[in-house]
């Protein structure tokens, strides 16, 4: 295995799998809409306006992340129409969906037009990244709420048909697939950085799924008694996260006002999962959320077993929760498993490199890159090259000349 020496290769596969994780947002988007309704049918007005209203700020959040990003981009990577189009496309909330398309309409030229082949695998590579961390806000802003959801109501019917089973494990796994896909493209937006393999990356999914699953259920548990006590417990988590977001000092945003909606969001998505969002060693970091979440989790899990009666009709819940304690804990040892022996760096280190992501350590050695030439470069590109690669001082100073360089430029 060898680092990259150009862009990742935009073949037919690629846009195949671009057109379906297009048709599939479509269609989710639809049957979020078909279920509210199916709410309201059922005489739960209650449930379908909570189920619209999480569709609607997942939404709102992810096209004003879009709109920013769009207006902080350098002009030759935006999309050649009006700037009032777009404004207006965000507004209607078509953003993510037009970005979509206008990602197959370059794919589309990276697989058969022949002119400029290279420069179109920059500009794709780039385009793939935005969504791909579009769709990751998006899925913790909207899907996991939802499947939260879903679970409290299955529980609270105490029935469940066939389409929500079904529904609910396809939730899962978009989930843990979305953290997956996000990491994946990070790496490969940048040069001299291996890509995970087969078995790296099927570990790398299987943690985040053993990790998430169990939160999802003790909050939809504690919910099941006290579901007015979700609505103290979100906000005070969540605000937790946001102060700890903003204590790290994000500067990912190309203005204040921006970087607090970032902050926002990430605080919802570690509500749920590990993110990182600040440069150096994560470890320390990591022990303290997942302590804190393990805690938290906990506290939810007595909560219930505490507050259900003793004949309760839920007492097949009772060795359910009794499993996602090892759950939990297997989702971290997988993850210790991951870094020590699955990691790129392994494979890294035998040939005398090094390679971070996510890890402590420093990369001496290592030449850095952008698949983007430097006058392609943005601010957004640097932070997000910055946190989750750990550069030598050397290395980021000659990253940081050049995007500098690339910045004045336009």
């Amino acid at each position: 295995m060898s680092p990259r020496a150009a862009p990742p290769r935009f073949g037919r596969l690629q846009l195949a799998l671009a057109a379906a994780g297009t048709a599939a947002a479509t269609l989710d988007l639809c049957m979020d809409g078909w279920v509210a309704a199916q709410y309201a049918r059922r005489g739960h007005p209650g449930w379908a306006a909570l189920s619209l209203s999480l569709l609607a700020a997942a939404s709102a959040a992810a096209q004003a992340c879009s709109w920013l990003w769009l207006r902080s981009d350098p002009p030759a990577l935006r999309p050649a129409v009006p700037v009032a189009l777009l404004a207006a496309l965000h507004f209607l909330q078509l953003g993510f969906f037009f970005r979509c398309l206008h990602a197959l309409k370059v794919g589309w030229r990276v697989c058969w037009a022949k002119a400029k082949e290279e420069d179109e695998q920059r500009h794709m590579a780039f385009l793939s990244h935005d969504i791909s961390m579009l769709r990751l806000f998006e899925t913790f802003l909207e899907n996991t709420p939802q499947l939260t959801l879903l679970l409290y109501i299955i529980l609270r019917t105490n029935k469940a048909e066939l389409s929500q089973g079904l529904g609910m494990g396809t939730a899962f796994l978009c989930v843990s697939w979305s953290l997956l896909d996000y990491h994946q493209s990070l790496r490969s937006f940048l040069q001299d950085k291996y890509e995970l393999s087969r078995g790296s990356s099927v570990i790398y999914f299987l943690w985040n799924l053993f990790l998430i699953c169990p939160r999802i259920l003790v909050v939809a548990l504690f919910a099941l008694l006290w579901p007015y006590g979700v609505a103290v417990h979100f906000p005070l988590v969540w605000l937790a996260m946001f102060l700890w977001v903003s204590l790290q000092g994000t500067d990912f945003m190309e203005s204040p006002g921006a970087e607090q909606l970032y902050r926002a969001v990430v605080a919802v998505i570690l509500y749920f999962s590990w993110f990182n969002v600040a440069q150096g060693r994560t470890l320390y970091r990591s022990i303290i959320y997942h302590g804190f979440i393990l805690v938290d989790s906990t506290l939810l899990a007595l909560a219930w077993l505490w507050g259900r009666a003793p004949s309760e009709e839920h007492s097949y819940l009772l060795p359910v929760v009794a499993a996602s304690l090892p759950c939990y804990l297997l989702g971290l040892g997988l993850r210790v498993a991951y870094y020590k022996w699955l990691h790129p760096n392994v494979q890294v280190q035998q040939e005398g490199r090094c390679d971070e992501v996510d890890a402590g350590g420093r990369s001496d050695g290592v030449e850095f890159h952008s698949f983007l030439e430097p006058d392609l470069v943005n601010r957004r590109m640097q932070w997000l090259a910055q946190t989750h690669f750990a550069l030598s001082q050397p290395e980021r100073q000659q990253f940081l000349n050049g995007a500098a360089a690339g910045e004045s430029a336009v």
